[in-house]
Parts: C-alpha cells; sequence; structure tokens
C-alpha cells in the first residue's frame, strides 16, 4: 500500500507538534522552524500556498514551561483539534528514573484518535516514549536514541528498538515514524518535507539549514559500555579485567584462566549476562579504544591498530567498519576536533588555528 498522502486540494498538510513539560526547547523549536522553512524562506514560488500548516499543540493552550527550563507558547489545546495530517513529539528529556507511564492520558489518547483519523505519528529521538504508549508500535520496529535503548526496550519489550538507524518508517500506511538519537530529527522534517512537498523542496531546505542526512546510520557515534545490571560477581570481574587488558595477546582464553570456571561455562554465563561473547565484548572494547585514538591523536591507522591488539591491520579496518559503518579514516574526518577549534589557550584566551 502507497504511503498515505495529505488531502487532495491546495490546503496545506497540517502539522501538530506537541508541546509538554518533559519537551527539549531546541528539538520543538527546530521542527517548527524546518517545517515552516519552504514558506518563511521562500523557497516555493511566490503566490504558492505553503506546503505546511505548523502548530504547537498540548493539553492546554498558553504558556508551557519546557525541560530545559524555557517557555513556550503553546497556540491550541489537542481538545479543539479533530484531525490533522501529521503529529510530531519532540524530544522528551527522561529522568534519571526512567520514563513514568500514565502521565499523559489525554495525549496518548488523543495520539490513538488522530492516527484512527488518518494522521501519521512521528517522534523525534525519545518521543517515542509517549507514542509507544497508545500501543501502536507493538511488533513494530522502531528507533529511539541509543542511550535510552535499555530504558526503552525495558518499558517497552513489545516493541522492536533499533537504535543505530536514524529513521524507521513502519505501519500499514508507513504511518508510524521515528527518527533515533537527537539531531537526527533532521533527518525525519527533510523526509517529512521530501514526502510531502517533494524532493527538490527538500534539498533547498537542507541547503538553507545546512542540514545533512546521516546516511551512515548511528553506529558511529554510539559508545561501547558493556552492560553491568546483570548481578553476576563472576563476569563483572571478568568485565573489568577485560576492560584493563583487552590489547593483550589472546584476552578471552587470560581471562577465563583467572576466573573460577570452565571455559564452556564461563563463556555462557558472560554472554547470558552481557548479551556478547567474549570474543566480541573485547572487540567492542578495542574498538572503542580506536575510536578515541582516531579523535584525539595523530597516530596511523597502522598503528592504532597494533596499540589496540591486531597486528593485521586489513583484519582491524574490516572490523571498524563492521561495528562503526565507517572505515577509520573516514570516521576520522568525521569526528576529530577541527582545526579551527583547537586554538591553545594564550594570556586567559583561545588563540584559534588559521
Amino acid at each position: 500500500m502507497p504511503p498515505s498522502s495529505p488531502p487532495a486540494g491546495p490546503h496545506p498538510v497540517r502539522v501538530s507538534l506537541v508541546a509538554l513539560p518533559d519537551a527539549v526547547v531546541s528539538t520543538l523549536a527546530g521542527l517548527f522552524d524546518v517545517m515552516n522553512g519552504a514558506a518563511m524562506m521562500g523557497v516555493v514560488p511566490p503566490g504558492t500556498p505553503p506546503p505546511f500548516a505548523v502548530e504547537v499543540v498540548g493539553e492546554a493552550a498558553g504558556p508551557l514551561l519546557l525541560a530545559s527550563g524555557v517557555p513556550f507558547e503553546v497556540g491550541r489545546a489537542i481538545g479543539a483539534i479533530d484531525a490533522t495530517d501529521i503529529v510530531i513529539v519532540p524530544s522528551l528529556l527522561l529522568p534519571a528514573q526512567g520514563w513514568q507511564q500514565g502521565r499523559y492520558p489525554q495525549l496518548v489518547a488523543w495520539l490513538r484518535a488522530m492516527h484512527e483519523r488518518g494522521a501519521l505519528l512521528c517522534s523525534a529521538c525519545s518521543g517515542i516514549f509517549l507514542i509507544a504508549e497508545t500501543g501502536l508500535f507493538d511488533g513494530r520496529d522502531a528507533t529511539v536514541h541509543f542511550g535510552y535503548a535499555r530504558s526503552f526496550a525495558a518499558a517497552y519489550p513489545a516493541v522492536p528498538i533499533h537504535p543505530e538507524r536514524v529513521l524507521v518508517i513502519a505501519g500499514e500506511r508507513e504511518e508510524l515514524i521515528s527518527s533515533g538519537a537527537s539531531m537526527s530529527w533532521h533527518d525525519l522534517a527533510l523526509y517529512l518535507v521530501a514526502r510531502y512537498a517533494g524532493a527538490t523542496v527538500a534539498q533547498s531546505l537542507a541547503r538553507m539549514f545546512a542540514l545533512q542526512w546521516h546516511q551512515d546510520g548511528l553506529a558511529p557515534y554510539i559508545v561501547f559500555e558493556g552492560r553491568a545490571d546483570h548481578g553476576d560477581g563472576e563476569i563483572e570481574g571478568a568485565q573489568q579485567w577485560l576492560k584493563a587488558n583487552f590489547a593483550v595477546a589472546n584476552p578471552v582464553e587470560a581471562v577465563i584462566r583467572q576466573s573460577r570456571l570452565a571455559e564452556r561455562t564461563f563463556k555462557r554465563r558472560f554472554a547470558s549476562a552481557t548479551g556478547l561473547t567474549p570474543i566480541a565484548y573485547v572487540q567492542r572494547l578495542r574498538i572503542e579504544d580506536a575510536k578515541r585514538r582516531l579523535e584525539r591523536t595523530e597516530a596511523s591507522v597502522d598503528e592504532i591498530s597494533w596499540r589496540v591488539g591486531y597486528e593485521d591491520p586489513a583484519f582491524f579496518r574490516r572490523l571498524f567498519r563492521r561495528v562503526t559503518g565507517l572505515a577509520p579514516s573516514a570516521y576520522r574526518r568525521r569526528f576529530r576536533i577541527p582545526d579551527y577549534a583547537r586554538g591553545e589557550a594564550v594570556g586567559g584566551a583561545r588563540r584559534l588555528s588559521r
């Protein structure tokens, strides 16, 4: 079935940006500006109706203090909205104890109602936590900020989550859309513009706002941290040893010798506790250290390969690409601090490289 489309005719596509106290102002305001960009920046010809009519909606109209501590004006209460074409829930700031379900029953019911009446439901980053309460994503693939992936999986085990993916489009009408970590809301906005206003308008907005599609996915951004909440003391000790000694020759054999377990038992318990085999765990530790060296040093890729424990640089390059989605040299170009931001402090000020 083809993707759902806006109603035929000259009327713009109605976009409802949901504001709630947990929302992050940067995502909410950024989505508002980009979705309005075609009209604001003269991308469409004069006299042409703007492709989108964007409004900020919430449980009540009026000023709302967002999670960032910034007040934001809610234009219309959801109780006054019978239908819309696109609903977007922006990034949410989760408390330390995680997302607390059941706090916004009115919003959840409204999201269900809008979906039943044909609207797309979209989440930016952690906005999926609210939409998932509708149950509409159960059994449907989705993405979320990788920093919240474990919390989301615990809260919504029926939703397959893919934090390494930038944008996931699901549903029979391709009407359930989630974007991943932080600034991947750019991809969501550009996708919606391309879907409803055309690729040319999306490309123009990308140039004007200097937005980039995250075409390599989000794997390069994910920092590996081994699970430590499993409660297996023997395996936790092994993890600590590997963290300090991953570059030695044959680290898996060495850590097994130090344990009080038989090899098969150790490997079974390690995989059960961490979700990775011992050798895969070592590989992730090595690649993570290599990423830091690529970001912060001038060392060659061959030297970094040797430093993290690989004598075969070709194997290291293949493994690095498989884990991060980028070749080591491409990773360095993307994540290294640029020269103009690496000036030395002189007399209490920064002297920038020219």
